[in-house]
């Protein structure tokens, strides 16, 4: 199976520029990750530079796409900010998201794992097939019934996460399944909430289904967040592969 992959990564309105993303391929390996820093004062960007440097080098050293490499690679990260933490007061309370996707294009399958409300989607025939849940407030009273899916997006408090790297206490990753099969004509999509805020799942599918290629889908879904996004607008980020 052969892989195409697209990024981007913006600040939007504001500076600096919190997210950060990465992949890695070797061998029929493939590996991306996404990442969006908070924490203010420059705290956020270190964070998610230091989360995505250390996932990708753990499978640049141990290349294997199971859950339990992408659950090792996340605690590493984890140690490796709250190492970070302890140097001073600027990066002291830095946290950040992390969306990690390992694919052996070999057998083909994949796995995947996040924390905080950064999300992979899985689309096949055109449609959304596997969305991540985030680690949010607002995500558990969807849960509870408190809340539409629908009313997620434009909720008070909607980017108030109860899980992100960086947490001694308060660390819950999601894991997806072990090898999951993927098919000819899937395609990934990991992105920041500063992304998908401004594009819904039914115009994830309607963009994909109008190009043809990966580039050319997250830059029609990118026009949108631009166009919605506003003076003030939230750094976005989103990474994109297509399976063929």
């Amino acid at each position: 199976m052969q892989l195409e992959i697209s990024a981007l990564s913006r600040p939007g309105g504001r500076e600096p520029n919190e997210d950060s993303l990465g992949f890695w391929s070797e061998g029929g390996v493939c590996l991306c990750v996404v990442s969006d820093g908070a924490g203010g004062h420059g705290g956020g960007d270190v964070a998610s530079k230091l989360a995505v440097h250390t996932i990708l080098g753990h499978f640049r050293e141990s290349p294997d796409c199971t859950v339990q490499a992408i659950e090792t690679a996340l605690r590493e990260a984890n140690d490796a900010i709250i190492a970070r933490q302890r140097a001073g007061a600027v990066v002291a309370n830095m946290r950040a998201t992390a969306v990690v996707l390992a694919i052996d294009a070999g057998r083909p399958s994949a796995t995947w794992g996040h924390l905080g409300d950064s999300r992979l989607y899985l689309f096949r025939h055109g449609r959304v097939l596997v969305q991540t849940r985030d680690h949010s407030v607002v995500q558990r009273m969807v849960d509870a019934g408190y809340l539409q899916m629908d009313q997620l997006r434009g909720a008070q408090e909607r980017s108030r996460l109860f899980a992100a790297l960086g947490h001694e206490e308060n660390y819950e990753p999601a894991l997806g399944e072990a090898a999951f099969p993927i098919e000819r004509g899937d395609a990934f999509m990991l992105c920041t909430d500063g992304f998908w805020e401004y594009v819904d799942e039914r115009e994830m599918e309607q963009a994909l289904a109008a190009v043809t290629s990966a580039e050319a889908w997250l830059q029609r879904m990118e026009s949108q967040v631009v166009a919605r996004g506003g003076k003030g607008q939230d750094n976005y980020s989103a990474l994109a592969v297509w399976c063929s």
